[in-house]
């Protein structure tokens, strides 16, 4: 069949034309990057340049050079018996005892991160999402794109085929992301939103579970991740589902705050996973939006505690830039970081590692450093080789952690699907499991487990957007007045911790 040319027509209508899977050969044989088709567009009168959306083309292009070298895995579809629940009777209990094959593998390490946009109507998705998918690399042979609401609708229906098929007790889920995940390793979303219970209580190992077949993820939303679902039933079964999207999406937001001192506010979040293509640009916007390089060019300087000298490597008006070595690495002290904080207002650390039970010593120091800053009220941005959740256990000991905890207190260890359900909980999900972990033998005493617990939860609050935008005289909130005041709150707290 003769293929019709490709109409123009306008971004909202392209988008209302998506209900059901698209899923297309990808033809981009120069491997031309949104950075290059935004600055065609700018050049030709088509857009305007703007600095916030360059930021955000920016990441779209980080992610378009990782996927030129990435290679997805075989699909593998699991059994049938793997989805079938365990047997209930004691004769199948006491004969059908055998390690059931795994429902998912986890998910690769050279994943890369996907996107999360988000932003109010007006703020660009879909033109960002139209530029991105329609210069995705010659690497990725085949694209899907579909509206979200669609796509689960589309998801319900070939679960309950499932279902008639192998009877309701079946877990479709994982067979129904496999054969999602074998028409294209590049999955766009437009408008993600979820309103619906029945889309709450499976979307999560939905996700995880195309992640787990290397399926990158590209959305748009008009709302933060911490936003979906907002006061749906048992919205607490959904917060998993949110974490995992903050873990492994990047979190852009499109709308553009407007800043007295005209710097843009970086789109993306104060913390940054992996230590990828996207770490270094992502601490340097952040270093330009916390310091003030265009009247007080970056220097280093030199701070003296109790006549020992501290170098600071990087300096621009009220923010610190330092790599972990330099901060963490050599011997310091609370009474180090504490001086700091009353030098700056701001601190950005890169190459942040994971920290095991071997780098002890690192993570006790690092958690004194994220206490002074909180207890300072200062910024904080990271760019870290892990999630959160494993800078100062890593997964592997977590996993023996509980599997010895499950043994001592079962007296047998639990089947590792259980194992990793538990992990997942642990990992994604710290608000409701953190008692499991305070409570884990994996801590080698209580004031090790109330260091850990405090540090992921001020780290937590520190990456919030009132947080961080507190004092920086963002026009929304009072411009620069309001970034004078919250000065004169804050020296007034420091002087009294004096």
């Amino acid at each position: 069949m003769e293929r019709r040319p490709r109409l123009i027509l306008p971004a909202p209508f392209i988008a209302g034309q998506r209900r059901a899977l698209a899923t297309v050969k990808n033809v981009n044989p120069d491997d031309r990057g949104p950075l290059i088709e935004y600055d065609n567009r700018v050049d030709s009168g088509r857009l305007r340049n703007d600095e916030h959306q360059r930021g955000i083309i920016e990441s779209l292009q980080h992610l378009h050079d990782e996927l030129r070298t990435y290679h997805a895995r075989a699909i593998t579809h699991p059994t049938i018996d793997s989805l079938k629940p365990p047997p209930k009777s004691m004769l199948g209990r006491l004969f059908g005892n055998v390690p059931k094959e795994r429902k998912l593998q986890d998910i690769p390490e050279n994943l890369p991160r996907g996107l999360y946009l988000y932003g109010d109507v007006g703020s660009g998705k879909t033109m960002l999402m139209d530029m991105f998918y329609e210069t995705l690399p010659s690497s990725v042979t085949s694209k899907t794109r579909i509206h979200f609401h669609n796509f689960m609708q589309d998801v319900h229906k070939r679960l309950h085929q499932m279902k008639m098929e192998h009877g309701n007790d079946i877990d479709a889920v994982p067979f129904v992301a496999a054969d999602i995940a074998e028409k294209g390793n590049v999955l766009c979303f437009d408008e993600f939103q979820c309103t619906d219970v029945a889309d709450a209580m499976i979307l999560r190992r939905l996700l995880e579970a195309l992640m787990s077949h290397g399926v990158v993820l590209v959305t748009t939303s008009n709302r933060h991740p911490d936003d979906l679902y907002r006061n749906g039933i048992q919205r607490e079964s959904f917060i998993p589902c949110i974490n995992l999207l903050k873990n492994r999406l990047h979190v852009i937001n499109l709308d553009s705050p407007t800043d007295y001192r005209k710097i843009p506010r970086p789109p993306s979040g104060v913390y940054h996973a992996p230590l990828d293509k996207h770490a270094d640009s992502h601490a340097d916007k952040w270093f330009r939006f916390l310091g003030d390089p265009e009247q007080d060019k970056p220097r280093a300087e030199t701070q003296r505690v109790w006549g020992r000298e501290i170098v600071v490597p990087k300096v621009s008006g009220r923010a610190a830039m330092f790599t972990f070595d330099e901060l963490i690495g050599r011997p310091t002290s609370a009474a180090d970081y504490i001086e700091l904080t009353r030098s700056y207002d701001s601190f950005i650390v890169t190459n942040v590692p994971g920290m095991t039970h071997r780098e002890r010593d690192l993570a006790r120091r690092f958690i004194t450093f994220i206490d002074a800053v909180y207890e300072s009220r200062a910024k904080l941005v990271l760019t870290t080789a892990v999630p959160l959740t494993q800078l100062f256990l890593s997964r592997e000991e977590l996993e023996n952690g509980v599997k010895k905890d499950n043994a001592d207190k079962k007296g047998q260890a639990e089947e590792h699907d259980d194992l990793d359900a538990t992990m997942r909980n642990l990992m994604d999900d710290l608000g409701l499991n953190m008692k499991a972990l305070k409570n884990s033998s994996i801590f080698s005493g209580d004031e090790e487990r109330f260091a850990f617990a405090r540090a992921l939860s001020r780290l937590s609050e520190m990456g919030s957007r009132e947080w961080v935008e507190r004092g920086m005289g963002l026009e929304k909130d009072g411009g620069k007045k309001e970034k004078d005041d919250w000065q004169r709150v804050r020296s007034k707290q420091l002087e009294d911790s004096m």
